[in-house]
C-alpha cells in the first residue's frame, strides 16, 4: 500500500474541552470529504482550511500556514501503545490521517498532490494547553515535544475536494533539508535546531522573526 489518507477529519466548536472549559474546536470526527482552500490571514482570515472546520482561536491558529494539520496514523498507533489506550483518527485534531506517509519526516516547503489539492508543509504542530486538556495525560505537552513527531501544518496552493483513500504523492523536495522535527525542537528552546533553521534559509515572515529572537535570547547573558 502506499502513502494515502485514511480519514479526513473536522470539528465543531464544543465547549468544556479546553483549558477551564474553554470552546475550542479540536475534537475532529471523520466525514466523507472535505473541501479544501486557502483561508487567508490568521486572524483576519476564514481560519480552517477546510470549509466546515471550527477555528476558535484564530490567534494562535489557523490562517494560510496553519490551512490544514496532518498526523501520521502510525504516530498515533504509537501514542495508543504509549498511554494504553485507543486513540481514533482525528484525536489530534488533525484534519489528515494518513497511512504508509512518514509526515515527520517531511521537509518545509515540501509539497504533497493529495486528491484534487496540492498542498505544502509549513511546520510543525506545537502544542497547546488546549491540546493537553484534550488529552488529560499528566506532562502531556512535555512528552509531546520530547517524542520530536508532531505531524505537520500545510498550506493550500491548489484547493480541491480530498476523500479517505486519496494517494499522497511528494512532489517536490526543497534542497535546504529543514526537517519538520528540527523546527519543532528550535521552537521549544534547542538553540542548535534554531541556528539549523536559521542557516537552511527555508524559514521566512514571522516564523523565522521568532527564531532570531530565541536566538538572541539565549546568547544574551
Amino acid at each position: 500500500m502506499g502513502a494515502q489518507v485514511r480519514s479526513v477529519n473536522v470539528g465543531a466548536g464544543r465547549t468544556g474541552i479546553g483549558v477551564k472549559g474553554r470552546r475550542t474546536g479540536i475534537d475532529k470526527r471523520p466525514v466523507g470529504s472535505v473541501e479544501v482552500r486557502d483561508p487567508g490571514p490568521k486572524g483576519t482570515g476564514l481560519g480552517s482550511g477546510v470549509v466546515g472546520d471550527d477555528v476558535l482561536n484564530g490567534r494562535h491558529h489557523g490562517g494560510s500556514r496553519q490551512a490544514l494539520y496532518a498526523v501520521a496514523r502510525e504516530e498515533l498507533d504509537h501514542w495508543s501503545r504509549e498511554l494504553g489506550r485507543e486513540l481514533p483518527d482525528g484525536c489530534f485534531g488533525e484534519n489528515l490521517t494518513t497511512e504508509g506517509l512518514d509526515v515527520d519526516a517531511a521537509l518545509v516547503g515540501e509539497r504533497w498532490r493529495v486528491g484534487e489539492t496540492l498542498l505544502e508543509v509549513t511546520g510543525p504542530r506545537v502544542p497547546c494547553a488546549n491540546f493537553a486538556a484534550w488529552m488529560g495525560e499528566k506532562g502531556w505537552v512535555k512528552r509531546f515535544v520530547a517524542h520530536g513527531r508532531s505531524g505537520a501544518y500545510l498550506a493550500v496552493v491548489e484547493p480541491g475536494t480530498i476523500r479517505p483513500g486519496d494517494g499522497v504523492e511528494v512532489v517536490h523536495r526543497p534542497g535546504h533539508g529543514l526537517a519538520v522535527p528540527v523546527v519543532l525542537a528550535a521552537w521549544f528552546g534547542d538553540v542548535a535546531a534554531a541556528r539549523a533553521a536559521l542557516d537552511s534559509g527555508a524559514l521566512e515572515g514571522p516564523d523565522l522573526a521568532e527564531l532570531e529572537r530565541v536566538v538572541a535570547r539565549r546568547r544574551t547573558p
